[in-house]
């Protein structure tokens, strides 16, 4: 047995749970894994990190009991070893949203309402002081994946710098007011159905140990403009509707802030799938690309957003399946950009 199969039997079997079936969950695209745990009729999921994660599982632990102080449905903690890199949580089911969608889209009204309506809990809560703000520079320094890894993976060329410093000029200009809890990978793959909960709580809360404190726009953008799905045009529209109606923020400064965080997540994204193929070799999700493309393009016609859609225009590829098939040539190849 590998010693990393050791240390999670150990941590189970501290945890009570060490007579328990354990099969794999699917991950997602970082290193962490998940298994489901049963017990008789008790399950749980265990959530096995690499050992080095320690500050990313104490963070996840301090935004799991903030999003449960607030009524909000995030897993209860069953047991721990940050050292090791175990957690052991409540076990919320299959019913993810993109399961559900898939088999019956007529629900979607329901879980996008749901889902948006947790954004309003959050908007009407303060982010916890000790987390990092998704600033203009901040912002700017992320969105770099797409410097450093989509334009020479599609062209195998550098370049692209100067839309870094129009990026965050933008944000200047648009993003103000309070800051709020931003989950981060706030989309349908992370949330699971609880109907047997009431109001925000039916959502179940996934994946939020990077958490930062940004503008309202950012999770309600992550969610509406899904890498990995379609979302309506006229859902969109209604969801951003919702949530202006019941924040009262006002609908003009709220889209310009909307359009330019969806560009920023654009470009990062497109950067995360060229890195994820070309260091990490996992090309599967460059299928992905040409919709991240068009959310994109999307964001970029907003008019306040004029001076970033020049520059992206003439710096950024469009991802052509002879780009893409560049980078998945490329897979695994490269380990530093």
């Amino acid at each position: 047995m590998a010693d990393r199969d050791l240390r999670r039997t150990g941590f189970l079997a501290k945890a009570g749970w060490g007579e328990a079936t354990c099969l794999p969950l699917a991950g997602d695209a970082s290193q962490r894994a998940y298994f489901r745990l049963r017990h008789g009729t008790d399950t749980a999921i265990l959530m096995d990190a690499p050992a080095d994660t320690g500050k990313a599982l104490t963070a996840f632990i301090d935004i799991d009991q903030h999003l449960i102080a607030l009524g909000l449905s995030a897993p209860q903690l069953l047991a721990q070893d940050i050292a090791e890199g175990f957690l052991l949580l409540e076990d919320f089911g299959d019913d993810v949203f993109t399961t559900l969608l898939q088999a019956a889209p007529a629900c979607q009204n329901s879980l996008y309402s749901s889902a948006t309506d947790v954004l309003v809990t959050l908007f009407r809560h303060p982010a916890p002081a000790r987390l990092a703000r998704l600033d203009p520079a901040a912002m700017a320094r992320i969105a770099r994946l797409a410097v450093d890894w989509y334009i020479p993976g599609a062209t195998g060329f550098a370049g692209g710098d100067a839309i870094l410093p129009a990026l965050a000029g933008a944000a200047e200009r648009l993003i103000h007011g309070p800051d709020v809890l931003m989950l981060r990978d706030y989309h349908a793959g992370n949330m699971i159905w609880l109907p047997n909960r009431t109001g925000p709580a039916r959502v179940g809360l996934l994946d939020f140990q990077d958490a930062m404190a940004a503008h309202p726009a950012y999770d309600l953008v992550s969610v509406l403009q899904d890498a990995r799905r379609d979302v309506p045009k006229a859902l969109e529209a209604a969801m951003i509707a919702r949530f202006c109606t019941a924040t009262h923020l006002n609908r003009h400064d709220f889209s310009a802030a909307y359009a330019l965080l969806g560009a920023q997540r654009a470009l990062r994204i497109l950067g995360v799938f060229a890195r994820l193929s070309m260091q990490s070799g996992k090309p599967g999700y460059l299928v992905h690309a040409p919709r991240v493309w068009q959310q994109l393009q999307r964001n970029l016609a907003h008019p306040a957003l004029s001076q970033l859609a020049n520059l992206c225009d003439r710096l950024l590829p469009e991802p052509t399946p002879a780009r893409l098939n560049r980078i998945k040539e490329l897979c695994g190849t490269i380990q530093t950009p």
